[in-house]
């Protein structure tokens, strides 16, 4: 049989359990009379006197009639029988005691199916009292033991839950190893990744390995501009500006489009100081939507309220930008800086000639725009020959000689055929014409603003006043 309490397997010759050594509870066939011996021991146990006597046992007997009774039914033992059997249960249980810790205990015994054997091989004796004590210490053994497994069992089942816990938290730990390291490689092999290689390489002087990393980086995305910035920087290292800036005008040429490498290619001048070649850059661009994006760099050409053509009069020029900043200008055919005559006011062209006016404007970013230029002529009108009267012929009587002087002229003139200059008698009113000779006058008009000279205008006179 089994043991009620741990489960252990009992043999048959045993009344105390190996393993637990609790009490075998040997129970007979059910009969009716053991409801009223378990009633009757209760009442012992909890303080009653009276024990049960044959003859409760005869009366219980004659009330459920002779034919009722259980032949099965046993005795009630005497207390001398009963202290025989725990002796004998008690060595019993040491031999087994002494033969499981040698490494033998019985694991093949038949399952106890609930029931155990009920003892048939002697009546306990009606007259003599069972001992409430030992049921009573059974039984707090009985619960002790119960409480012991029970708190076997929880500590078990808290050693599984932890362990469960652990198995799932290495899980979850192995699983983030995996994820981190996906995503580290993935990082690796991305645009970023090989940027950061790129710059690592070229901060350590190796300029091939930060090219082809680099390279790399636009081969992924090259509408991306910080490629290119890293490739800029690698010709920079060896002061090579001139391959620098080809690698954004090679890239522009097939991106005429993107903003950022504009920006990138602004930078990249800012940087290296050649401002003077941003405004080219944005002037050959033609995208409404790249130039408003760099509006802020942008320093548009001067216009001149003068178009350009020839002229005969004195002309008024004026200069302006539509983005502001400042404005430089020439009038020699050279091309302004900002070290050029800055505009402050209208620029008169009073004289005749040629004249190129070249100016320049510089934004609050001291970006200079694209030089602008316009070309004037100045040509002013010259009169023809003077009017000189009389005309030429004979007098007999004293006469006057006149030139018409225009505005802006000055008359000259000469009486002994010579050609008249301008440091020859100036015409200052009427002449008198000499008397009885003959002369040849000339006259000419000099043109007071730009010292041209008229056609000679020639008079011939005799005079003879007899």
């Amino acid at each position: 049989m089994k043991c009620l309490h741990c489960g252990a397997n009992i043999p048959d010759d045993q009344v105390i359990c190996p393993e637990c050594g609790a009490e075998v509870q040997i129970v007979p066939d059910y009969n009716p009379l053991d409801d009223v011996l378990t009633r009757e021991v209760k009442g012992s146990v909890e303080g009653a006197t009276r024990q049960i006597r044959s003859g409760d046992i005869r009366r219980y007997n004659n009330r459920r009639g002779a034919s009722a009774q259980n032949v099965n039914s046993t005795r009630v033992m005497s207390q001398g029988e009963l202290d025989r059997i725990r002796v004998e249960r008690r060595a019993g249980a040491r031999r087994a005691g002494e033969q499981n810790r040698g490494g033998s205990r019985n694991t093949g015994g038949m399952r106890n199916t609930g029931r155990t054997s009920r003892s048939t091989g002697g009546m306990q004796s009606s007259g003599s009292p069972r001992n409430t004590g030992n049921v009573r210490q059974s039984r707090d053994t009985a619960g002790r033991q119960r409480d012991d497994r029970r708190r076997q069992q929880q500590i078990k089942k808290r050693e599984a839950a932890k362990k469960r816990r652990r198995n799932l938290l290495i899980t979850l730990f192995l699983l983030l190893v995996l994820i981190g390291v996906g995503i580290y490689v993935a990082y690796q092999n991305s645009y970023t990744g090989v940027m950061r290689k790129g710059y690592s390489a070229l901060q350590s002087g190796d300029y091939e390995q930060a090219e082809s990393y680099f390279n790399r980086a636009i081969v992924k995305d090259e509408s991306r501009a910080e490629a290119y910035t890293g490739l800029s920087e690698i010709y920079v290292e060896q002061n090579d500006l001139d391959s620098a800036e080809s690698v954004f005008l090679s890239a522009l040429e097939t991106q005429p489009t993107n903003a950022d490498l504009y920006q990138a290619a602004i930078d990249f001048y800012m940087d290296t100081e050649q401002m003077d070649k941003i405004s080219p850059l944005l002037a050959d661009c033609e995208d409404a939507t790249v130039l408003n994006a760099v509006s802020d760099y942008v320093s548009a050409a001067p216009a001149f309220s003068l178009e350009e053509g020839t002229y005969s009069e004195v002309q008024e020029v004026t200069i302006s930008c539509s983005t502001g900043g400042t404005i430089y200008f020439t009038t020699d055919g050279t091309d302004p800086t900002a070290s050029s005559e800055e505009y402050r006011e209208p620029i008169l062209l009073q004289d005749e000639g040629k004249v190129e006016i070249r100016a320049i404007s510089v934004n609050d970013k001291d970006i200079p725009s694209v030089v602008a230029s316009v070309k004037y002529t100045i040509e002013f009108p010259i009169e023809s020959a003077p009017a000189v009267n009389p005309a030429t012929g004979q007098y007999t009587e004293p006469t006057q000689i006149t030139i018409t002087v225009p505005d802006g002229y000055t008359a000259y003139y000469t009486m002994d055929g010579t050609t008249p200059t301008s440091e020859s008698e100036k015409y200052t009113g009427p002449i008198d014409m000499p008397e009885n000779s003959q002369i040849i006058f000339n006259a000419v008009l000099v043109n007071n603003n730009n010292g041209k000279t008229t056609d000679v205008t020639t008079r011939n006179y005799i005079t003879r006043t007899e």
